[in-house]
């Protein structure tokens, strides 16, 4: 009688691999679109299955890990690659490059991304020199969420907004001011915006579900309208607003700041505009007789008590122990009934000790609020 042989085992590393190819479909692609492109490409040589699956990711990151072993191969075929033997839709696109790279070839990669479904878009190209947006972007209806660096942006006449877009980053940005401003008042569902050393000085916004703000800018002044969603809000500037706010003799922009933040939970100021506001609020205090710098508010919360009633945290960087600063904290200390912690870092080592004992003295609408100091 024949005699069968018995059949091999497979190896711990077949089996392993053959675990991970029965995952569902969802869990594989959560996988690979964790992975670098060259970690993904491997995988494609495992089998005519996982060179299917490879082929199909949607998240899509080309950044310094991109690179081939062999010389030949550029950081531009890589990509090209990509894209050329890429099927379905891409959702997230994202290419970080710090050397240069050939503005046409950027070019064509966001015209194929347009014709894709493209959801998440980042573009960090440090060594271009301000790369000119080309108008097909414009056309992506689908973008939740858009970054871009060391970018020219001009929308065509035919734009008509991101009416998806949920979150927003502009870094070293050249655009209109009137460009800016049509553009956060045409993405009706816009909830993050992150805003770096741009170009324009009058910092507008209109963003009915605006929650998260972090701007970081040499803007003369900065006016909201229509935000009151706003829940965390950080700001730093340079001297510009500090000193239009300080030759502002009826405080109004100030309180047209402050009026619109009524839900307010985390507030991170530092800055010259720390030191603006100090001034400001200072002489709005020594000044209620006339009313008039506060009538805004009071139309809103009906007198200066409390209208920051949902405030949590605060950060304050770069406070000085002088009268202007503490009258501001104390402000925010005193207006505050369910703040928590505010953190405070001072501008000059030398004055540390002095700060801590003034701050100490500020009375509190919080009982179970902390101050907390670091150094400088």
């Amino acid at each position: 009688m024949e005699q069968r042989e018995p059949p091999k085992s497979r190896s711990k590393s077949e089996s392993e691999l053959d675990r991970i190819s029965n995952l569902p479909s969802d869990v594989l692609e959560q996988i690979l679109s964790h992975l670098p492109i060259r970690e993904v490409a491997r995988t494609s040589v495992l089998s005519s299955k996982w060179r299917y699956r490879t082929a199909m990711i949607r998240h899509l990151v080309f950044d310094k890990q991109c690179v081939s072993t062999k010389k030949r191969i550029t950081f531009v075929d890589i990509v090209d690659h990509v894209l050329l033997g890429h099927i379905g839709p891409i959702h997230k696109f994202k290419l970080s490059h710090l050397d240069r790279l050939a503005t046409w070839d950027i070019d064509r990669w966001i015209l194929h991304l347009s014709r894709n479904s493209i959801k998440e878009f980042v573009l960090e190209i440090e060594e271009v020199c301000c790369y000119s947006i080309p108008s097909y972007l414009f056309s992506c209806e689908d973008m939740i969420h858009l970054e871009l660096f060391s970018c020219l942006i001009k929308p065509p006449p035919t734009f008509k907004g991101f009416r998806n877009l949920k979150s927003l980053v502009f870094q070293r940005v050249t655009l209109a001011q009137d460009a800016f401003q049509n553009l956060i008042a045409c993405c009706p569902l816009l909830e993050r915006l992150t805003l770096r050393e741009f170009n324009f000085t009058h910092l507008k916004i209109d963003a009915p579900n605006l929650k998260f703000l972090d701007v970081e800018g040499d803007f003369e002044d900065v006016i909201f309208q229509n935000t009151l969603n706003l829940a965390d809000v950080c700001i730093c500037t340079d001297t510009s607003v500090g000193q239009r706010w300080a030759c502002d003799s009826t405080h109004s922009m100030l309180v047209k700041f402050l009026v619109h933040l009524p839900h307010i939970q985390r507030l991170k100021i530092q800055g010259f505009f720390l030191q603006a506001a100090g001034s400001a609020f200072q002489e709005i205090s020594a000044d209620r007789e006339g009313h008039s710098a506060l009538s805004e508010v009071n139309s809103l919360y009906g007198n200066w008590i409390f209208p920051f009633s949902q405030l949590r945290f605060v950060k304050m960087s770069d406070v000085s122990d002088v009268k202007a600063e503490l009258d501001f904290i104390r402000f925010l200390l005193l207006n505050s009934p369910v703040l928590e912690k505010i953190i405070v870092k001072p501008a000059y080592a030398d004055d540390s000790w002095e700060l801590v004992k003034q701050l100490l003295r500020l009375g509190r609408a919080s009982v179970h609020s902390e101050i907390i100091f670091l150094d400088p």
